[in-house]
């Protein structure tokens, strides 16, 4: 049986501490003594054990201090809070005040529409119908917000919400939605995912195949039919990125191997392939190269997962402040990524009870959830107690053999924008 009590590391305190940064960071001002006294009225047992459900009675106190406080600012706090510490859970028993409470707050005259949302998302997560079934609405209404419209989605479908799952294969007819729904698929399970997908997918814009190949390879099951699609030559060879040809050969092994070939992994030569890219890109070359055309090609490729000058994604490291005037630091940092990997950004991969394969790098953990940071998705929360198998590699996540995938001058461009001091502006 599962102990209902509250996860240390994400009690009371947690969701204070979540309230307190959420203030802080929309210039909120929230009284922190109203949710200290929160926390001092929280007594919690020692040696709690991992799981998915918690004792309502500490969210109750948080309930009840939403009854009680008037601002909008520390009622949106004390929300985003709770949802930031019940995040990747699901079956969260509501509080046993929570429906009143929630009445209370949709119908205060002076409550935003942040508080109304927070609420509504709130009564989501405890499996409240009604609120489920507004956001099933709105995910269908196409004259709805599409932001709204997309979070509501991927909230119903991390709580593994059938109705929202049903939707997905509709979904993919809506230009909004459809990059969310094309990923959905990966989050729950579908037989028939794979049929669904592989029927649209030359008429998918190279964004959406692109999401399409990613999704085939979260699973077992979609990746073999990946794999006949491949031999079929409905998928050609070249479609598929390197990223998703390792996690393809990660799932099927040599059988995967034996169609596709070897997926590139360069550290074996790799004295031989900086050789090489150094007799090409000179200080001659370099010299007539065009920054502004290599900070598109950055755009395209590196800036997935890595920022220069603020643009970009916080996957990878920072590349501002690096070595990159250095050739040989970007030369051997392009050819063999996975050289000398810090443990911060070594590749891990979770493998989930139902079958999910996602790999990532670890942004956040506790002890009752992991935040992976991935090159499809920035954020991707998985319950502890829903993992089956975790692999720590010593490779980066960043592929092999970048540098071939490009023309020769695009790599030319591309180091001579690296190797700027300063932003260089793109041409209108």
């Amino acid at each position: 049986m599962k102990s209902r009590f509250w996860p240390p590391s994400c009690g009371i305190v947690w969701i204070v501490a979540c309230a307190l940064t959420a203030s802080a960071s929309t210039g909120s001002v929230v009284n922190g003594g109203q949710l200290v006294g929160i926390m001092n009225a929280e007594a919690m047992p020692a040696g709690q054990a991992n799981t998915d459900e918690v004792s309502p009675d500490p969210l109750s106190l948080l309930a009840d201090t939403l009854s009680r406080v008037q601002d909008p600012s520390v009622r949106a706090a004390v929300m985003t809070g709770m949802l930031r510490g019940l995040e990747g859970r699901r079956n969260v028993p509501a509080p046993t005040n929570w429906k009143a409470v929630a009445a209370k707050l949709r119908d205060d005259p002076n409550s935003s529409p942040r508080v109304i949302d927070l609420v509504n998302q709130l009564s989501q997560l405890f499996g409240d119908d009604g609120a489920i079934q507004q956001a099933l609405q709105t995910i269908a209404n196409v004259n709805a917000d599409a932001n709204f419209r997309r979070r509501m989605l991927s909230d119903l479908l991390a709580q593994q919400n059938s109705d929202a799952a049903a939707m997905l294969e509709q979904l993919l007819d809506d230009s909004e939605l459809q990059l969310t729904a094309i990923r959905g698929f990966s989050v729950v399970e579908n037989a028939a995912a794979p049929s669904i997908l592989l029927s649209r997918y030359r008429q998918m814009s190279s964004l959406h195949r692109k999401a399409a190949l990613e999704t085939l390879a979260s699973r077992k099951l979609y990746a073999e039919s990946l794999l006949t699609a491949l031999r079929s030559k409905q998928v050609e060879r070249d479609d598929v990125p390197v990223h998703v040809a390792r996690a393809l050969g990660d799932l099927l092994g040599d059988r995967f191997v034996t169609e596709f070939g070897p997926v590139p992994n360069l550290a074996v030569d790799r004295e031989k392939q900086i050789a090489k890219w150094k007799s090409i890109v000179t200080a001659k070359v370099l010299a007539k190269a065009n920054p502004i055309n290599g900070r598109k090609v950055f755009q395209k490729t590196c800036a997935t997962c890595h920022l220069l000058y603020g643009e970009g994604a916080k996957i990878g490291p920072d590349l501002t402040g690096s070595n990159r005037a250095n050739l040989d630091y970007l030369l051997l940092n392009s050819v063999d990524p996975s050289y000398d990997v810090p443990t911060a950004y070594q590749l891990v991969t979770i493998v989930t009870i139902d079958g999910r394969t996602v790999n990532g790098i670890v942004a956040e953990e506790d002890s009752v959830r992991i935040v992976l940071k991935t090159i499809e998705d920035p954020r991707i929360v998985i319950a502890k107690s829903d993992i089956d198998e975790r692999i720590v590699s010593k490779k980066s996540m960043m592929p092999d053999g970048q540098l071939d995938a490009l023309k020769l001058q695009q790599v030319v461009d591309l180091i001579k924008y690296l190797q700027t001091s300063e932003q260089v502006e793109l041409v209108q």
